[in-house]
């Protein structure tokens, strides 16, 4: 059958499964009839392009693995077609809908699927490049790095720690601070970790029989309940515990027996401001006295 009648027919499949609502789906498609093979074919490709220019094409729909570009024994010039290995044979579904019937190199080319690709027989006379690529294929092959031994690597980290010391950016002391740090760290994880466990023991006791021992629910209240909220805010709740004094932010009116003298000039500055200000919105700047509040109008003498 002439190459462009496939091409056509193939592109018409496509077509009808897209009306169909058959696309995306593979137990449907008829690309579900070649998921065991990872080779393509591609035909009527220019005579100029190398296995490099195939590849560099249809590497975007997926990892090439293998590359056979069908030459002249003779003069070892392309016959125009080439078979490709792909890693994942879902690349080829893709590379067969989107390459099939474009342009290449001002040539219509022809991709389709494999369904059992032929290994080429091995040929004494081929070159080494071809003989390569028959034995290993085209894939990029994996960086093996191989690991110091365990005496170097101590070694070097070793000098590293000295040349640090010697330049002075690392303390002793604070190499010291900071392994304390790391092992306190360590501890109140585990803490953590011993305490998490309690609680659960104690709530799957709790849940077994909640009218039991009332020791055990008072071990949960105290494990999962804050003071905070069992006690509130109050101060005869505090057991002596140091807590952190919040700063005030208003201008607290200084100890005259205790305070610098500059402070006390201060304070009397900022009153005299706030007195001011009052007296512009009309309010009263008189300070409160306790006999205004406390002591009763027949005693004032009013």
């Amino acid at each position: 059958m002439n190459p462009i009648t496939n091409i056509k027919n193939q592109n018409r499949m496509n077509e009808r499964e897209l009306s169909l609502g058959y696309a995306g789906d593979l137990k449907k498609s008829w690309h579900q009839t070649y998921k065991d093979s990872a080779w393509i074919y591609i035909g009527g490709l220019s005579y100029a392009l190398s296995e490099g220019d195939v590849i560099a094409v249809f590497s975007q729909y997926g990892e090439v693995m293998n590359i056979n570009l069908i030459r002249d024994k003779d003069t070892g010039k392309s016959k125009g077609f080439a078979f490709l290995c792909y890693k994942d044979q879902r690349s080829t579904i893709l590379a067969v809908d989107n390459f099939n019937g474009i342009s290449l190199h001002k040539r219509m080319i022809r991709v389709d699927h494999v369904e059992e690709y032929k290994v080429p027989k091995y040929k004494e006379d081929a070159d080494d490049e071809t003989k390569r690529l028959w034995e290993e294929g085209c894939a990029p092959k994996p960086v093996m790095r191989e690991a110091a031994p365990m005496e170097v690597q101590e070694q070097r980290i070793k000098k590293a720690k000295e040349v640090l010391l010697d330049i002075g950016d690392v303390d002793e002391e604070l190499l010291k601070k900071i392994k304390k740090d790391k092992k306190k760290a360590k501890k109140e994880k585990k803490r953590e970790k011993k305490r998490a466990k309690k609680i659960r023991k104690l709530e799957k006791k709790a849940a077994r029989d909640p009218d039991g021992d009332w020791n055990n629910k008072a071990k949960l209240i105290d494990k999962v309940v804050a003071e905070d909220d069992l006690y509130g805010e109050n101060k005869h709740f505090d057991f002596g515990k140091k807590k952190e004094v919040e700063e005030v932010k208003h201008n607290p009116r200084p100890d005259f027996e205790k305070a610098d003298w500059r402070d006390i000039e201060i304070w009397k500055v900022i009153r005299e401001r706030e007195k001011a200000e009052k007296a512009a919105r009309g309010e009263t700047s008189e300070a409160w006295g306790p006999e205004d509040h406390y002591v009763s109008k027949r005693y004032q003498g009013r």
